[in-house]
């Protein structure tokens, strides 16, 4: 067996009441301990993590082919290894993909004078700022809490994409453990608590903008237009400040910064779906435990069930919020699949938290629309 070094190797000892040890390997940056693990793995994993963890490592138990256990120990490592290249690209591609759409859909300017002149996608940088500040500060706020509690996650990636939004919204990574509860619970309540900071702020901003002019040819042009219905907590907004949400006259629509506020709401209610490793998720399993699986079994039922709801028993089309649920009804199914981040120490959640939590809910529960987007004739 290699002897290990106690002043900067993790403490073995801590693996004796739970694992007959056989011999200790090195393999990089990594330390190998083969043997037979004496009780079931997430029990090991607890009674082992906390000094590993103290001594700079996380472990994990694996077995080889001839059925002998291997607890494999890493160092933690939440540094930023060089220059975030794809974070980066990713960014300014979506900087990019919001400008175009926003100058063609939310400030109607004509392809053709985009080819003659490109500077004019600048016109649109309040509907890129808007969009990107509220999707950024989510993912920030996730970023910021788990590296309070040491787990080791990404920069954000915000991901371009075409109509209507020129983005499909940003992700970060969580490649660490999870301490507990209470670390579970913070990353996943800070990304939807600071987005909807960023939402109120965003769409504060947008109501007391002048509104946008449609132009004659768009009107004229007819056709299909897509309507983005007012969640509860946009109107609520608005009625405190005091600033409509819609004009008499046909030929205004409201500023587009206002559309990165909806989208700020949607998303909300989105990432807090109790299911699997979205944020609804992560914060459900903090407060409930194990139970959380049993709730996550119901969100694609509902969904499915809701955009079912839409179509046979309201009547709306396909392309009308009822594709849309029926979508995230799947998705969540995938999910929920996946299972939630069990985190290493299962201790319940103290009041505040679970507080926190309810409110958090809530606050999403105001950003719900049963029927999101509809279609209307223009023209």
């Amino acid at each position: 067996m290699e002897s290990l070094d106690p002043a900067v190797d993790p403490p073995v000892d801590a693996l004796q009441s739970v694992f007959h040890l056989y011999e200790t390997q090195r393999d990089g940056d990594r330390i190998l301990y083969y043997g037979e693990s004496l009780v079931p793995e997430q029990m090991l994993i607890r009674e082992a993590w906390p000094a590993f963890r103290e001594a700079g490592y996380e472990i994990e138990l694996a077995s080889t082919e001839t059925h002998e256990d291997i607890v494999v120990a890493r160092p933690v490592d939440t540094t930023i290894n060089g220059f975030p290249w794809k974070n980066v690209l990713l960014f300014v591609a979506t900087i990019v993909s919001t400008l175009l759409v926003g100058a063609i859909t939310w400030y109607y300017v004509p392809p053709s004078d985009l080819l003659a002149d490109p500077l004019i996608l600048l016109q649109a940088w309040p509907f890129t700022a808007a969009i990107l500040g509220v999707l950024a500060t989510h993912e920030l706020g996730h970023y910021i809490m788990g590296r309070y509690h040491g787990v080791d996650v990404s920069l954000p990636y915000v991901i371009p994409f075409i109509f209507p939004f020129g983005t499909l919204g940003a992700i970060i990574q969580m490649r660490g453990q999870m301490p507990d509860r209470k670390a579970l619970f913070d990353i996943g309540v800070a990304g939807p608590l600071a987005g909807l900071m960023a939402t109120v702020v965003v769409t504060a901003i947008g109501l007391t903008q002048s509104p946008i002019q449609i132009p004659t040819r768009a009107i004229e042009q007819g056709g299909q237009a897509i309507i983005f219905n007012n969640p509860p907590l946009l109107n609520i907004i608005a009625a405190t400040i005091g600033e409509p949400t819609a004009y008499n006259d046909p030929r205004m629509s409201v500023s587009p910064i206002i559309i990165g506020g909806w989208v700020g709401m949607f998303f909300t209610v989105l990432n807090l779906l109790p299911v699997g490793q979205l944020d609804g998720g992560h914060i459900l399993r903090a407060i409930l435990g194990s139970a959380q699986e049993r709730v996550a079994a119901l969100v694609p039922i509902s969904l499915i069930g809701l955009a079912a709801y839409l179509h046979y028993g309201l009547g709306y089309a396909f392309n009308e919020s009822v594709g849309l649920w029926a979508f995230w009804g799947v998705i969540s199914a995938l999910v929920a699949f996946r299972g939630p981040a069990n985190p290493i120490d299962d201790t319940p959640l103290d009041i505040p938290r679970i507080l926190l939590g309810v409110i958090t809910f809530a606050l999403g529960a105001l950003c719900f629309l049963l029927v999101p987007i509809e279609v209307a004739t223009v023209g």
